[in-house]
């Protein structure tokens, strides 16, 4: 007998515990992905984009066309009436602001006014909003019997007053819109262009825009003239008496100052002065330092003996007391030379003796007169250094003092040389705006002068429907790619070893139910199909999946109803049963669906039976007939299936199936609807998780599979159903073989080749 089955069969890796890195974050598209999506929704992005189309087309043809006629204009540049260079580089430097200016002016709204006002605009019913048709959502309002005033409706743009001046200010602002000023660049031209229903009314406009412009700015000009010659005349009376003033202000100032030249003689007498007291001061400061580091030396030690002033630099140093010492030295030696040869009462000693006294005394004095000599230099030194600070402090008042007058007088000066210059300028000025010499030249002239359109400007027809062919486009293949983006479905393998972090068992295609064959075995009835080739593959892999302990109780599930577990539970039992002696079990106790495929009936004795133990088991497993397979139908439905599973009775009876079978296989409901199939799963030594291709979600998929490694089910892998290998390779480059290598006959009687819907 086999060893009771236990709960895990083989540890899952660690890495898979957790999500996974393809869990976190989605995967990028590459450029064949992009590829792939926009032809897999080629027919529908080319029709979108006719639509497009064809809607621009009808919008572009249902437009009155616009006509646009342009006169071409020169402007003058500006003519300096000063030659110098510095006006020559001015004016090549502002030709750029002076030509932008002068467009600027040809779109004004003085000038539209004008030309509005010259040819009578206001009455033209391209312009007269009294002559038009009322608008589309005027004439709906009228239709509707509402009305535009109680409603409190007011529209931008638009003015319902009837009065003349209303409808002049809305022909005036229609006219600026539809008005084009172009300046050349590079060039001093102007194109200047209308925009308008008649070609001729268009020329006509452009034409009228150019004279206007040219008078409106020689009429400008005189009128500028005229005022500038009367205020300078105002001015130049008051400039006049300014100026005299200021003159007599100046002379003034210098009588009451007795200024004759101060810069000449005052100036430069006291800049002399003070050059001299500065110098003078700093040869004092040097001399009264050096005194007074000497005084500093012998300050410390005022008041001792004469000796103790020998150790001073200053006293040691002076001539007059080396020539003392060296007497005294004399002396010194003078005596020892004695006392060798005399005693004290000899008269040479005595008088060596008072020799040496004399010198000794000398030195003293010497020493005592030189400290005398350093403290006088010192007080001499800093009385004198005193005396040439107060001097230089009188001589810096008075350059102050000088300094403010001629800072009074610079300033009278200025304002003398000020109001001359004014009254010089505003006099030139005067005389030349009197002879009115800019009256001779215009700002500009018609170089070509604008004639009627004979081809519509716009709307461009040809242009705007390939635009709206290729905005349709780009929207489409966008779309496309959004829908894609958004499509989280299980769409190939690639896509469940990624997303989901499983191996793939087996691929299954999409098989159509034909008569006389059932899907749950086709395995049986045609082997040669390709979904009895993705069965055999799907069993290898789970052979392979555990070679050393191999698998003897195994779960089928899925995330939600309709993946088609049933089914390959089925043909796995029927695949198993060639090799082994097999069992299927069903354990969906809810919504049990195997009862039916072996023509049994729904409450006959099953699984229910057989954990409850009110039936043998002999009654509860019956044998296909025709087939190496044993099943076991749910049996009556119990009220709680879920209590059931958890029981030890029905570990108890898997125990027991094992012992009769090498192979149990449990078909068990979705992970997502019940708890039942990871129940069932902590009894099993395997899990394969079935899931839809484009149909299941991969964050359902993934959050079954998180149920089922929370309970720590061993999942197998990983078996995608429903796959259409033809559109798989069209459209994700995978089953190319299927359809390049003739394996395409083997659907067999599944049924020829089915496109599946995108």
């Amino acid at each position: 007998m086999a060893a009771k089955p236990v709960s895990i069969a083989t540890a899952p890796d660690p890495r898979l515990l957790g999500e996974t890195r393809e869990e976190r974050a989605e995967e990028s598209f590459d450029l064949l992905e992009y590829w792939r999506t926009v032809t897999k929704r080629k027919w529908s992005i080319l029709g979108l984009a006719l639509a497009v189309a064809l809607l621009a087309a009808l919008v572009v043809f249902g437009i009155r066309p616009t006509y646009r006629s342009t006169a071409m204009l020169l402007i003058e540049a500006q003519k300096n009436k000063v030659v110098g260079i510095e006006e020559v580089y001015s004016g090549m430097s502002a030709n750029r602001e002076y030509f932008q200016t002068q467009a600027e002016i040809l779109k004004s709204r003085e000038l539209a006014a004008k030309v509005v006002q010259k040819l009578k605009l206001a009455t033209h019913p391209e312009f007269d909003p009294r002559q038009q048709e009322p608008p589309f959502w005027k004439r709906w309002l009228g239709m509707v019997g509402a009305d535009a005033g109680n409603l409190g409706i007011v529209i931008a743009g638009e003015d319902n007053a009837t009065g003349e001046d209303a409808i002049t200010k809305g022909v005036v602002r229609r006219f600026r819109n539809q008005l084009a000023v172009e300046p050349v660049r590079l060039s001093q031209l102007v194109r200047v262009s209308f925009d308008s229903y008649d070609p001729d009314l268009a020329a006509k406009i452009a034409n009228t825009v150019a004279e206007l412009y040219i008078e409106s700015d020689l009429e400008a000009r005189y009128q500028m003239t005229q005022k500038a010659s009367s205020w300078l005349s105002d001015r130049l009376g008051g400039l006049r008496q300014k100026l005299e003033n200021a003159e007599r202000a100046l002379q003034q100032y210098r009588e009451r100052e007795r200024i004759v030249d101060v810069k000449g003689v005052a100036q430069s007498g006291a800049s002399r002065q003070l050059e001299q007291l500065t110098t003078a001061l700093v040869q004092a400061r040097n001399r009264r330092n050096e005194a007074e580091n000497k005084y500093n030396q012998i300050r410390g030690i005022r008041g001792a003996s004469a000796s103790a002033y020998e150790s001073v630099p200053a006293v040691m140093n002076n001539l007059m007391v080396g020539q003392m010492r060296t007497a005294e030295a004399d002396a010194g030696k003078k005596r020892s030379e004695l006392t060798n040869r005399y005693g004290k009462e000899h008269p040479r000693m005595v008088q060596a003796e008072g020799e040496l006294k004399a010198a000794r005394e000398n030195t003293r004095r010497a020493i005592e007169t030189v400290v005398a000599s350093i403290t006088r230099d010192y007080e001499v030194a800093r009385a004198n250094e005193t005396s040439i600070e107060r001097s230089l402090a009188q001589s810096k008042g008075e350059i102050q003092e000088i300094n403010r007058k001629e800072f009074q007088l610079g300033v009278l000066e200025r304002e003398v040389v000020a109001n001359k210059q004014i009254f010089d300028m505003f006099l030139g000025r005067f005389k030349e705006t009197s002879a009115a010499g800019d009256l001779q030249s215009v700002v500009a002239r018609v170089i070509d002068p604008a004639i009627p359109s004979a081809v519509p400007y716009k709307p461009n027809k040809r242009q705007a429907v390939l635009i709206a062919l290729v905005v349709g486009l780009f929207a489409g293949v966008m779309l496309a790619l959004l829908l894609e983006r958004l499509d989280s479905t299980v769409k190939t393998s690639h896509d469940v070893e990624s997303k989901l972090g499983l191996p793939v068992l087996a691929s299954l295609p999409v098989i159509r139910e034909k008569r006389g064959v059932t899907n749950e075995r086709i395995f049986a009835e045609n082997p040669q199909a390709i979904f009895s080739e993705g069965i055999r593959n799907a069993r290898t892999g789970i052979m392979l999946s555990s070679i050393d302990k191999p698998h003897h109780a195994i779960v089928v599930t899925s995330s939600v109803p309709g993946e088609g577990k049933t089914t390959f539970s089925t043909n796995l039992a029927l695949a198993f049963a060639q090799t082994k002696k097999v069992v299927l079990v069903d354990a969906d106790l809810r919504r049990p669906s195997i009862y039916r495929l072996f023509g049994k009936e729904q409450n006959s004795p099953g699984l229910s039976n057989l954990v409850a133990g009110s039936t043998p088991a002999s009654e509860c497993i019956f044998k296909i007939e025709g087939l190496d397979l044993f099943v076991v139908p749910s049996g009556p439905i119990p009220p709680n299936p879920l209590e059931l599973l958890l029981s030890q009775r029905f570990e108890d009876a898997l125990q027991k199936l094992h012992e009769m079978f090498e192979m149990v296989i449990i078909d068990s409901p979705p992970v997502q609807m019940v708890s039942d199939s990871m129940v069932v799963a902590r009894h099993c030594t395997g899990v394969v998780f079935v899931t839809k291709a484009d149909d299941t979600p991969y964050q359902v998929a993934r959050n079954a599979v998180k149920r089922l490694r929370q309970m720590q089910a061993n999942i197998i892998g990983v078996v995608l159903n429903q796959l259409d290998f033809e559109r798989a390779d069209k459209y994700y480059g995978e089953y190319t073989g299927y359809y390049k290598y003739g394996y395409k006959r083997y659907y067999g009687a599944a049924g020829k080749k089915r496109k599946a819907a995108a």
